[in-house]
């Protein structure tokens, strides 16, 4: 059994609870470590991202709460960090300011080239990615998809952090209706990218939320891309990259299964600062 969760976010950013409730949500469940992970701050107006009047009170209140339950959970504090060509920050400024455990690099907003708008791929609602693929790209999905990993590239080539976030997250409002993750056009893309990856020392996300948010059909990443990372021996971590506390630990059975499936025998599992393999059962 998963016994610990490094993807979640709590009131600090777009979650739905104070960061403790998670904490004994994951004690009631028996796990052994956690990590808030809140949306890096943005130079701009967002829903979701950490606040600059939030920014001391998140690591305030993790830094107590890490010496308040010392005994009983690993508690980690972390940011999911946004990278968005010229307009985000380097990720090691915000390790440093807020004395950070890892980083996980993520991608939610596109920005088309020689454009300052952005396109937003993530959120409950497919009529904005559909809107913003018309609007940004003239309805071209290979052009926009291209664009997405492109950044993603970007991301991994420019930034040092520890967890590749929800890697083909462009396919979630997608639901088949554009392109197929069995094209080769995609496919190559998408090698592209683990191939990136497998020169790094990063850990792949697999993450549930798309699926128990009944938004995808599928994991982040599965299928195909499971298979490529699992070729190059690229190490994975379950996460639920949870919102409130009763998804902490959601569909980790189903994704524990899909990894055996795909011939992984274990997942990555931080432990202050270091990397270390836990078999799957």
């Amino acid at each position: 059994m998963i016994s610990y969760n490094l993807h979640q976010h709590s009131l600090f950013s777009d979650g739905k609870a104070e960061p403790e409730a998670y904490i004994r949500q994951a004690l009631s469940v028996g796990f052994e470590a956690i990590g808030f992970s809140e949306h890096s701050p943005l130079p701009f107006e967002t829903t979701f991202s950490l606040k600059e009047n939030n920014l001391q009170p998140y690591v305030d209140e993790t830094e107590r709460l890490k010496q308040k339950y010392e005994e009983q959970l690993i508690i980690y504090r972390a940011l999911e960090m946004d990278f968005i060509p010229g307009l985000s920050d380097n990720f090691d400024l915000w390790r440093s300011k807020l004395q950070l455990d890892y980083l996980i690099g993520s991608v939610h907003l596109v920005k088309p080239e020689n454009s300052d708008e952005l396109w937003f791929i993530d959120g409950p609602k497919s009529e904005v990615y559909d809107q913003g693929l018309q609007q940004l790209f003239g309805g071209d999905i290979r052009k926009a998809v291209k664009t997405y990993y492109h950044q993603i590239n970007r991301m991994l080539e420019s930034q040092q952090f520890e967890i590749v976030g929800h890697v083909d997250k462009i396919k979630m409002h997608n639901k088949n209706r554009f392109f197929s993750e069995s094209e080769s056009w995609y496919q190559q893309l998408v090698a592209e990218t683990i191939d990136l990856i497998r020169q790094t020392d990063l850990v792949v996300e697999v993450n549930t939320r798309g699926m128990y948010k009944k938004r995808a059909e599928s994991l982040f990443p599965d299928d195909v891309t499971l298979k490529m990372l699992n070729t190059f021996d690229i190490p994975v971590l379950i996460s639920s990259d949870a919102h409130q506390p009763s998804e902490l630990n959601l569909l980790f059975d189903y994704a524990e299964k899909r990894l055996l499936s795909f011939g992984f025998g274990a997942v990555a599992f931080y432990d202050h600062g270091e990397w270390h393999e836990r078999p799957l059962r």
